[in-house]
């Protein structure tokens, strides 16, 4: 067995922006990094129906506000995480012309669904990074508990409002401005 030839690699400056266009443009369309661990993101037919009836919920009023909703990129730079949010609501303008990831201050709204294999890391780890990395409003669905929670006042340790609390799937969450919109949870 040959050893590889050193000579044929390149050094690279910046491994974290190598990673991250590893992921982006090798790895495939539902891989993120989360704390520095590549994973495969994959969803239910029940997380998609709860992302759906969120989609159909706040429709009108994104469409008002101007804004599109996806789960594409988002990156957190100077960190080891890059993720792909179930659902994340953004400036139209944005979403039209930006080919790469977007960052979390840049949206709207940042809204996970927790399945059994994630819902630890929405939880905590993404609920953390999405307040320090400026994502206005942070929606999450918590499958497994039955709730759901509006997280606010993104900040260097988080987010500092948990608007109440965890709510019941069926309770009528109270969207703050901009979006000034009860989001019915049932069915969720």
């Amino acid at each position: 067995m040959t050893s590889p030839n050193p000579s044929r690699y390149r050094h690279v400056e910046d491994p974290e922006l190598a990673l991250k266009y590893a992921i982006e443009r090798i790895a495939g369309d539902r891989v993120e990094i989360i704390e520095g661990v590549i994973t495969r993101v994959s969803r239910t037919w029940a997380d998609e129906n709860a992302i759906d009836l969120i989609r159909e919920r706040i429709g009108p009023r994104m469409r008002e506000l101007g804004c599109r909703s996806g789960s594409g990129n988002l990156d957190l730079p100077g960190s080891e995480n890059y993720y792909l949010p179930d659902l994340a609501v953004v400036p139209a303008e944005l979403a039209a012309k930006t080919e790469g990831p977007l960052l979390p201050d840049q949206t709207l709204l940042v809204v996970e669904v927790t399945s059994p294999s994630n819902g630890d890391t929405d939880r905590t780890v993404k609920r953390r990074r999405y307040g320090q990395y400026g994502a206005p409003l942070y929606l999450l669905v918590d499958r497994q508990e039955r709730t759901t929670t509006l997280f606010s006042g993104p900040g260097p340790l988080g987010y500092t409002d948990d608007h109440g609390g965890p709510q019941p799937f069926g309770a009528t969450l109270r969207l703050p401005e901009p979006w000034h919109l009860g989001l019915d949870t049932a069915g969720f």
